[in-house]
């Protein structure tokens, strides 16, 4: 989906879980029972609702803001799996290192193979750093 950049990511969640459903039955992918992460800033209620009316499981970062009421913070945590939403971090860090080659983040390359191969390519030298053991 291609929306202007004015447009706040939570504004274009209610549409994009549609299509990611409708996509997904297009394809024959289940996702009743399937976790969905995301950050902070799309906890609410109705996010989690919304979540819930496709078959899955929302973990999303309470989001405390000014709240400073323990029982209202320990009823957010109730049902946030910490355990599940920690695999998202090592997602978003793929994302992060991927980002720094810059060959990967903006591909100008027609041909599929050769995009493809640039991405092998940069996913190596990720691996090599670690394999390596320098992480900078």
């Amino acid at each position: 989906m291609v929306r202007p950049v004015n447009n706040h990511d939570t504004t274009l969640f209610p549409d994009s879980i549609d299509q990611l459903t409708d996509f997904a039955s297009l394809i024959g992918l289940d996702l009743a029972g399937s976790y969905l992460t995301l950050d902070s800033g799309f906890y609410s209620d109705y996010n989690h609702w919304l979540i819930r009316s496709h078959g899955m499981i929302p973990v999303i970062k309470p989001n405390r803001g000014a709240t400073k009421d323990d029982k209202k913070i320990e009823a957010m945590y109730a049902d946030f799996n910490e355990r599940i939403y920690k695999q998202r971090f090592k997602i978003e860090r793929v994302f992060a290192w991927q980002d720094t080659y810059r060959k990967l983040a903006v591909s100008y390359e027609r041909l599929e193979a050769t995009r493809l191969g640039f991405k092998y390519l940069g996913y190596s030298l990720m691996n090599l750093r670690v394999f390596i053991g320098n992480t900078k």
